[in-house]
């Protein structure tokens, strides 16, 4: 069986013609349904905090006979993307599928541990929430009730503070009183190499000590950092990959209330930092409904509320669906197709060389590589415009499937991918791809591009303003 559907993009990627974006086939899915008359599925997803999000769509019919068999083939291909993208998007340990039994048993299959989702699956239960992933069936009417939560965090900028951000080549630390940066520094590090997590805590102490010399007492100390940050507890992190399993678990996981007891137990929030950079970015902006994707060595994102409250959600678009044909790209560390990491960074920009007609060492690192794409782009040469020509047209679709899930009306875009003359194209493709295809979409978002102080300010400062004077997370 196929899950071809009738699309026609008015866009093609010249070097990836072979491209199917998510936007298109989704809304083409969705044309299908109402032509045929569908029937009602609800997917609900249940974080460790209690948290519930539930999206409501439909389905094709499906019973007996070859239609009812393609129907059922397409209604698989597109709950299980759904499922990807709801649980990288918002995050789950049990995934309840309310109107359909048949489908819940085939996304039960796929989302374990010898399915195709495996990566996923471990993910997902053990690795972020503690607890194995469970799937299950209920009828449509007992879905389980939507309970999202989302905290008022940050904005606070009373006091003397510190805010850091731990990247994997440096981390950063700034000295803020009520607002204002006094003192900030970058200092080189290599996280994901040491095995020692005495590494890791000495780092960020030193870093924070720093800080700290420049104010007459801390008040406060808000930080962000890549990885997924539960409650102040690192459940997984690239910057820790080289520490042992049982000394993660040991030391890393509780490593900032630790950092906390140092500092007397002054309020000490830490989150991703995707969410911090789509904090500054609302803060900027004086505005909320911020999504922030960052295009750098890998593909991170954030997002701020309509409301202005950050969420419990993972928002890790790395890993989303944006490319429906069967044999897209995989990514190397889940084993998935399609998703958004083989897109929107330096690997995509790695994977265009050989298409665009660019030969580099294949040992050359991709931060490298994108350094030479940049300078032939500004020296005018076609093929490193046509790599960032095809990102932008991946881009703008993907922006549209972005929008079927998030209420976004300011999209917050930064990373080396977005340097130079190269970012410029791939956001004014992506804008033409927008108003061409999705033109409600294009006239209700704007791009905002932070310069470099707000990036390197209205970053430390958004970390720094996270935890309230008043407000302490319980020490262990």
């Amino acid at each position: 069986m196929s899950t071809a559907l009738p699309i026609a993009p008015r866009f093609v990627p010249a070097l990836d013609p072979a491209f199917v974006p998510a936007s298109l086939w989704n809304r083409a899915y969705r044309t299908r349904v109402a032509e045929t008359g569908g029937r009602p599925l609800a997917v609900a997803l249940e974080r460790s905090d209690g948290a519930v999000s539930v999206f409501h769509c439909a389905i094709l019919p499906h019973a007996d006979g070859a239609i009812a068999l393609d129907h059922l083939y397409l209604n698989q291909r597109y709950v299980e993307r759904l499922l990807k993208f709801l649980l990288w998007q918002k995050g789950g340990w049990r995934v309840t599928v309310a109107g359909d039994p048949r489908i819940a048993d085939y996304v039960r299959a796929v989302y374990s541990p010898t399915g195709a989702r495996a990566f996923d699956y471990e993910f997902m239960g053990e690795r972020v929430y503690g607890r194995p992933m469970t799937v299950e069936s209920a009828a449509y009417d007992a879905a389980p009730a939507e309970r999202e939560t989302a905290a008022p965090l940050g904005r606070h900028l009373d006091g003397c503070r510190i805010g850091f951000d731990l990247g994997a080549s440096d981390r950063k630390s700034a000295a803020v009183v009520d607002g204002r940066v006094v003192a900030s520094e970058e200092i080189a590090w290599n996280p994901a190499t040491q095995r020692d997590p005495q590494y890791h805590f000495d780092g960020i102490q030193d870093s924070l000590k720093r800080a700290a010399a420049h104010l007459p007492r801390v008040d406060a100390i808000g930080g962000s950092a890549a990885g997924v940050y539960v409650g102040n507890e690192v459940r997984v992190g690239s910057l820790y990959r080289g520490v042992p399993r049982e000394l993660f678990d040991s030391r890393i996981r509780r490593m900032f209330f630790e950092l906390q007891t140092a500092w007397g137990g002054i309020p000490f929030d830490v989150v991703n930092d995707g969410e911090v950079t789509a904090l500054a970015g609302s803060m900027a902006l004086n505005d909320n409904a911020v999504l922030g994707v960052a295009m750098g060595s890998s593909l991170a994102a954030g997002f701020v509320t309509p409301q202005g409250n950050i969420t419990s959600w993972l928002n890790e678009l790395a890993f989303v669906p944006v490319d429906y044909r069967e044999d897209a790209p995989a990514d190397e560390w889940s084993g998935d197709r399609g998703v958004g990491v083989q897109y929107f960074s330096q690997q995509a920009v790695g994977r265009l060389l050989a298409p665009a007609g660019i030969s580099l060492p294949a040992d050359m690192p991709l931060a490298v590589k994108l350094e030479q794409v940049q300078k032939l782009m500004a020296a005018g040469d076609a093929r490193a415009r046509r790599i960032y020509e095809t990102i932008g047209v991946w881009f703008g679709y993907a922006i549209a499937t972005y929008a079927d899930f998030y209420e976004v009306r300011n999209l917050l875009v930064l990373g080396r991918v977005l340097t130079g003359a190269g970012g410029d194209l791939i956001l004014s493709t992506a804008s033409e791809v927008l108003r061409a295809e999705f033109p409600e979409l294009a006239e209700r978002l704007r791009f905002h591009i932070p310069d470099e102080k707000e990036k390197r300010h209205g970053q430390a400062i958004a970390a720094a303003s996270l935890p309230s004077k008043e407000h302490k997370h319980a020490l262990p």
